[in-house]
């Protein structure tokens, strides 16, 4: 990709429109689902946080400065960024459109069927409305089929209206296609939507199996239900059926895990082992090992040591739900989003580290994943370690807080296939803090963060 000046979206040209759905293989809009996806053998064993092959855990402070450059301006709240191997990149903004950006140009190639316009404020706006139009919900998450060009399927996470509501969906395009709109084709149909917790998120792992985040959809007893797609990690095959190496839970087959209240981050270490980042509730956000079978807790269990609230039980007290690596615990919140486990050597500093996207934190947290008997790094600037008696023993977690206040609201980090570090803003969906200059004239941005 060039490194001239960034791009406009005024300048983007649409390409297709919205077009037909081409099949379904969902369920209902509550998430209790009466059509399931047939059962594709995979032979996939998961791995453990202690398996090999591992990586170089860092020692020192990832403290450095950080090179922003801005590639693209004056986008529409983008929510997700996903790369294919040769370098193109896609793009969604949740007033509904799907974006490709390639060698510094910028295209609409569809906007997915029924999709809910989410809306955006202006740029530059000092309204604090607190909720846009479309809420949390819109045209969310992004990802590429693992072997694309071959295979030219591009994946999204969507907010639909529906003849009972709002839905979320997980569809895909042809994007080789001549209207690559008409092409779109539903993998998971009803998936429970409201104003808020949408999840979004949606990544193919390592297993080549495509796992999506969903959030509890403003009914926290949901995520308790194994037969509700609310609030839990999902894991289907590229064509939407089911992997028969997902775990029995005696609900939907294609739950992972549950107990989840708003997941909206997934990326997996160098031994394939799942971390995802999650919303709490007043601050209490969390970083998770994501193991099959497991239940995270949510709506019962978020409570930390010393928590003054008696809402939820504290993690000390319950053993039979999976403990997370980081809880912010009540006084100190990130709004967690999108994130990556960087490997690449554009910003070594960050390198081999868990890097997670703010909200209201307006932040970049690095996360240094410790194992035990190596030396974390130092607790320099605005630093936290997570290694409470309570805290998930796979690893000690160190989060530094980065470029505060230089971008506003992170939504997603994402690594290119090169190793350079790419970030994208949410600053016109009426939320950044009111002492803060965001939205800017140019919000929101497309950057590439390299060192400086």
């Amino acid at each position: 990709m060039t490194r001239g000046p960034p791009v406009s979206r005024r300048q983007f040209v649409a390409l297709a429109g919205a077009g037909a759905v081409a099949g379904c293989l969902g369920g209902s809009s509550d998430g209790d689902n009466d059509e399931t996806p047939d059962i594709v053998e995979d032979n996939y064993t998961h791995p453990k946080p202690g398996d090999g092959p591992g990586w170089e855990t860092p020692t020192t402070s990832p403290r450095v400065a950080v090179e922003v450059e801005t590639l693209v301006e004056n986008l529409e709240i983008p929510w997700d960024i996903a790369f294919t191997g040769d370098g193109e990149l896609f793009m969604t903004e949740r007033t509904g459109q799907v974006l490709r950006f390639d060698s510094g140009e910028v295209s609409e190639i569809a906007q997915p069927q029924d999709a809910i316009d989410a809306g955006s404020m202006p740029p530059g706006s000092d309204e604090r409305p607190w909720w846009v139009e479309g809420g949390e919900g819109g045209t969310l998450g992004i990802e590429v089929h693992p072997d694309y060009p071959d295979e030219e399927w591009v994946y999204v996470y969507y907010t639909a209206k529906t003849d009972d509501g709002k839905a979320n969906r997980v569809v895909r395009f042809d994007a080789g296609a001549s209207d690559p709109a008409s092409t779109e084709e539903t993998l998971i149909e009803g998936m429970p939507a409201d104003s808020y917790h949408n999840g979004g998120r949606i990544r193919f792992g390592p297993d080549d199996n495509l796992w999506v985040c969903t959030g509890d959809a403003g009914k926290p007893a949901a995520a308790q239900n194994a037969s509700s797609l609310a609030g839990k990690i999902l894991r289907i095959a590229p064509d939407g059926r089911i992997p028969s190496s997902n775990p029995e839970l005696g609900g939907d087959r294609r739950v992972f895990s549950y107990g989840h209240r708003n997941p909206q981050g997934i990326d997996w270490l160098p031994n394939g082992v799942p971390i995802a980042s999650e919303h709490g509730p007043a601050n209490r956000d969390e970083v998770n090992v994501l193991l099959p079978g497991r239940n995270y807790g949510w709506p019962e269990v978020r409570g930390v040591a010393d928590d003054p609230s008696d809402e939820f039980d504290t993690y000390a007290e319950r053993a039979d739900v999976t403990h997370p690596l980081v809880n912010t615990g009540p006084y100190n919140g990130w709004a967690p989003t999108g994130a990556t486990f960087y490997t690449g050597d554009a910003l070594p500093a960050w390198q081999n580290r868990f890097i997670v996207g703010g909200l209201a934190s307006q932040s970049i947290w690095v996360i240094t994943l410790t194992p035990s008997g190596v030396s974390p790094p130092p607790l320099d600037g605005e630093a936290t370690r997570y290694d409470a008696e309570w805290t998930h023993d796979a690893f000690t977690a160190t989060a530094h807080r980065m470029l505060h206040n230089e971008l506003g609201r992170v939504r997603h980090v994402a690594q290119s296939p090169t190793g350079e570090l790419y970030a994208i803003t949410s600053n016109r969906d009426g939320r950044p803090k009111e002492d803060t200059p965001f939205p800017r004239d140019s919000d929101d941005v497309l950057v590439r963060l390299t060192t400086a």
